[in-house]
């Protein structure tokens, strides 16, 4: 951190340490996943899948500590690719029992991309951000961005 900002150590351990203490749910977190995956060897997403990391009881710290960050990111971003196939899934099932020509064609991390007629935009918009927003109902609101353009650099 020290180095990317280009600040001094004491510095940057300070604003971690202020982080921190303003967000000790984050630091809880994961202290809990580290030591969850120690205990396991495994750490699990939201809807239960495993990802085994079998180097966080090594003796070597410099594998340890890519394995920890592991631990910490793996329910996360895995938790993500859950909520994003169980969408897709969904999304999939109404456009086919609704009968229309908008096609699902790509899925970029979290984003979906889809060949939508004109005719139907409007209505494919509210149906598939709808879709999106409820795939993995959570404690926090998810919020759907969608945009359009007849490319998808247009669309952002």
């Amino acid at each position: 951190m020290s180095q990317n900002l280009g600040i001094k150590r004491g510095e940057a351990a300070e604003l971690i340490e202020a982080y921190f203490a303003q967000f000790g749910g984050v630091k809880k977190y994961m202290d809990d996943s580290v030591k969850f995956c120690r205990e396991n060897g495994f750490v699990k997403t939201i809807m239960g899948r495993k990802r085994f990391i079998p180097d966080i009881n090594s003796s070597n710290q410099t594998v340890v500590g890519f394995a920890e960050r592991n631990a910490i990111n793996a329910p996360i971003q895995g938790s993500a690719a859950d909520m994003i196939k169980l969408a897709m899934i969904n999304i999939h099932a109404r456009l086919g029992k609704m009968k229309v020509g908008t096609k699902m064609l790509l899925q970029v991390h979290d984003e979906l991309l889809f060949d939508v007629p004109k005719t139907e935009l409007e209505e494919m918009t509210a149906v598939i951000k709808e879709e999106m927003e409820r795939a993995m109902p959570l404690k926090v609101p998810v919020i759907a961005e969608a945009g359009h353009g007849d490319n998808w650099l247009e669309a952002h």
